[in-house]
């Protein structure tokens, strides 16, 4: 079990706020519809959501980013948007958080993707996606490239959130993996299944398990099945760590060195679990930043994610209740 301190909780926080972290990946925007159902349709057997309130909020790698600034570091973050009011509305969301839409790219030939949650009574009744899947065009690629290049001695770690919607692709994968080595940057990766083996020679690599089982093409059903995964990832991958999530299960560390380190969950209720990967990788990724081990790392991201899951809809974490919650578990 890792045990932090609290001068070494304090410190690790107080320094995350000094760091400067490039998120680049799927950006969207995440609307929800907040409603109540008191009857069911009479034209087809489905629930009649009566709308109380609408909201929208930054989602995908941005909420990621969203994560980074409310711990208080800077976030640069890197995507595509469409030429549609979605996009628009993107970019002045981002810059009510106070972060640089410099890194946002325009893509007239796809629209925002926006995700729609409809949620009645504390849950989700659907979902409704907008978004075009294919890849990029090799110039907006290219585009994506220069800003990280142009910034790369201003930024002190990477993450690549990868969401499967054709903004991350492999040519690009392998220059910005490169770029990070050569210049000895922290590069963190949030993979789904496309892309799951392209991404050698990473600082950390956090797959889920339902990612690491569809990538591996086998159930993981024992921790015997999640140590050998692991391991072969780390060879697979050439990783320096692989973090593995097992939701209800916590997460488990392992190390190039050999070290495996399993962490147990400390969500203490589960509303909803949208958005809480987002919360580990960018947890995760400030602390490593800010000096912190792999394991201290894992630890308080691992903290993080508990507590956004026990909200409904998609929040970032609170350094405060982090920090208060750390502290419960490390007495």
């Amino acid at each position: 079990m890792i045990s932090l301190t609290q001068q070494r909780i304090d410190e690790l926080l107080s320094k995350v706020k000094t760091q400067r972290i490039a998120v680049i990946g799927d950006v969207m925007i995440d609307r929800y519809v907040w409603g109540t159902v008191n009857r069911i349709s009479p034209e087809a057997p489905v629930p009649v959501v009566e709308v109380e309130s609408e909201s929208s909020r930054l989602g995908g790698a941005a909420n990621v980013a969203t994560n980074i600034v409310s711990l208080g570091a800077s976030a640069f973050l890197i995507g595509v948007v469409g030429d549609d009011i979605s996009g628009k509305e993107f970019r002045t969301e981002l810059q009510q958080q106070k972060t640089t839409s410099d890194g946002i790219v325009t893509d007239p030939a796809r629209p925002t993707t926006v995700k729609t949650r409809v949620i009645a009574h504390n849950q989700h009744v659907v979902r409704i996606d907008s978004e075009e899947k294919k890849d990029v065009d090799f110039s907006i690629q290219q585009k994506l490239y220069a800003v990280i290049e142009k910034n790369i001695d201003t930024i002190d770690g990477i993450i690549i959130e990868d969401y499967n919607k054709g903004v991350i692709v492999t040519e690009l994968i392998r220059r910005i993996i490169q770029l990070a080595n050569k210049h000895n940057k922290i590069i963190t990766i949030d993979p789904k299944f496309n892309n799951f083996f392209e991404y050698t020679n990473v600082t950390v690599f956090k797959p889920n398990k339902k990612e690491t089982e569809e990538a591996l093409g086998k159930k993981l059903s024992t921790d015997d099945d999640v140590t050998a995964a692991g391991r072969a990832l780390l060879q697979r991958l050439s990783a320096e760590n692989i973090l593995l999530t097992r939701s209800e299960k916590g997460m488990s560390l392992f190390q190039k060195d050999g070290t495996i380190t399993h962490i147990p969950t400390h969500a203490r209720k589960v509303a909803d679990v949208s958005g809480a990967g987002d919360t580990v990788i960018a947890t995760l990724t400030a602390v490593l930043c800010a000096g912190g081990t792999i394991a201290e790392s894992a630890m308080l991201s691992n903290v993080a994610g508990g507590i956004v899951c026990g909200e409904v809809g998609i929040i970032p974490i609170d350094p405060a209740l982090l920090r208060s919650t750390m502290l419960e578990y490390s007495v």
